[in-house]
């Protein structure tokens, strides 16, 4: 069996150099079939998982963070090239979803010796999507957070988004419609659908989701009042999101999403959009997991 591995030498403040060299230690250690390619710009992971298609490889390794993922997924769903995911960004929140190691030894290993299985992947107007997208307040923290990430490291911009957002944070006025049902317009907080649980690090934005059972977990807050917004954010990070009062939660295949000048968190990327159809896919990605 053959192996490309792809590594965005960006990230995790650079901390996916050094797991890429151990990776890469693994694989000669065990004599495997292997060819190691880093991204040099926005969108190459995409093109890199292509070019591996097209050579017939079987497993593309990813060796970075959700970004990585989710470009080298761009490129590998729909496919029979299955994905391997060796964590080295700052969150990872993907991998908390399906169980894989977070060890670079062990999450190496696992790759080599476990199959292959059928898991969803989202599509958001035609860009797919691994984890999660949405907008509202997520979208805001990521903002904040990647502004922070020039002066501190790990998790700590998210934990700083978080608290920006929480003093300056306004509910959006959004029309939207799931499973092409009514359109409702609404003041909402959080507008989330969810192949993933966890975004921003931590966040359980979707705790009941399961990537391989053909629908979205859709999580939409309602507006919230200046008062309940702190007590409510604690439970957000406790992972109580569905107790909330102002919480609308259901399983389906689409949403359909527009707002004012929309900005649309897509796996920790943060995209314009005037409006955006979200639909699954099932099964239409091989993936090394439990």
């Amino acid at each position: 069996m053959h192996y490309d591995v792809i590594y965005n030498p960006a990230a995790g403040n650079g901390h996916a150099k050094n797991v890429a060299k151990q990776v890469e230690e693994i694989l000669k250690n065990r004599g495997v079939s292997y060819a190691l390619y880093a991204t040099d710009s926005p969108g190459n992971a995409t093109q890199l998982a292509r070019e591996a298609v097209q050579r017939g490889s079987e497993t593309v390794i990813s060796i970075g963070g959700d970004g990585t993922i989710s470009e080298i997924v761009r490129g590998l769903a729909g496919t029979k090239t299955a994905l391997g995911i060796v964590p080295a960004g700052t969150g990872n929140d993907f991998i908390k979803s399906i169980d894989t190691p977070k060890d670079v030894q062990q999450a190496t290993e696992f790759i080599l010796s476990s199959a292959a299985k059928p898991t969803d992947v989202g599509m958001i107007n035609d860009q797919p999507f691994m984890n999660e997208c949405g907008t509202g307040f997520d979208v805001m923290v990521l903002d904040y957070a990647e502004k922070a990430k020039k002066y501190v490291k790990g998790l700590l911009p998210y934990l700083w988004g978080i608290i920006r957002t929480l003093i300056h944070f306004k509910s959006v006025n959004m029309v939207y419609s799931i499973d092409d049902g009514e359109q409702i317009n609404e003041e909402v907080l959080v507008c989330s659908a969810g192949n993933g649980r966890i975004i921003g690090g931590g966040i359980k934005i979707c705790p009941e989701a399961v990537t391989d059972d053909g629908l979205f977990d859709i999580v939409i807050v309602k507006k919230i009042s200046k008062l309940k917004l702190p007590l409510r954010l604690v439970q957000l990070l406790q992972g109580k999101v569905l107790q909330f009062k102002e919480t609308e939660h259901c399983r389906a295949k689409k949403i359909f999403m527009k707002c004012p000048d929309m900005r649309v968190n897509v796996d920790g990327e943060v995209i314009p959009m005037e409006e955006a159809t979200v639909q699954l896919l099932p099964g239409h990605i091989l993936i090394h997991r439990p």
